[in-house]
């Protein structure tokens, strides 16, 4: 390792806070996630879901998508984990809630997931002083740009004034 040159910078990967959030902006999380068949097996069999149509390729192969779908707990889970590091890291007090959840189109092994965030509302916390509720619109696409999911997610997030009480 390496030391660090007299006068470089110091930086450390972090979310937004809440004031860094604007209404009406988009945030392209990038690069996306190409899934895989295993990757559908493994959480599957994590979230005990046993759905034939996620874990059983012969069945699958006799429905109407002809072969396997991605769960799509991983589909949703995928979209807002790849929002982490842009939006959230460290800056997150806690999710408040998801909904308006909706899978228009199926996701199948193979296919990239690539992740859009708008942000649809902010405003400070009435009940937790330096903190603010901030609503986010997350649309999944596939490498084709078709949305196969689409989610709003409400957050509870750090002020900056956070930072400077805590370092």
């Amino acid at each position: 390792m390496t030391d660090t040159p007299a006068g470089a910078p110091d930086i450390v990967q972090r979310g937004l806070w809440f004031e860094e959030f604007t209404v009406g902006a988009r945030y392209r999380h990038r690069p996306g996630r190409t899934v895989t068949q295993a990757d559908n097996v493994l959480f599957s069999g994590l979230t005990m879901n046993a759905q034939a149509l996620h874990v059983d390729e012969a069945y699958a192969a006799t429905q109407p998508f002809g072969r396997p779908l991605i769960n799509s707990m991983w589909t949703l889970a995928t979209m807002i984990g790849s929002s982490v590091a842009q939006l959230t890291q460290g800056t997150l007090v806690a999710q408040l809630g998801l909904t308006d959840i909706a899978f228009p189109a199926p996701l199948f092994p193979g296919d990239t997931l690539y992740t859009d965030t708008e942000i649809i509302g902010a405003r400070p916390s009435a009940s937790r002083p330096g903190q603010g509720i901030v609503t986010m619109r997350h649309t999944g696409r596939n490498q084709d740009g078709e949305v196969v999911a689409t989610a709003t997610r409400t957050a509870l997030m750090w002020s900056r004034d956070h930072e400077e009480e805590t370092t």
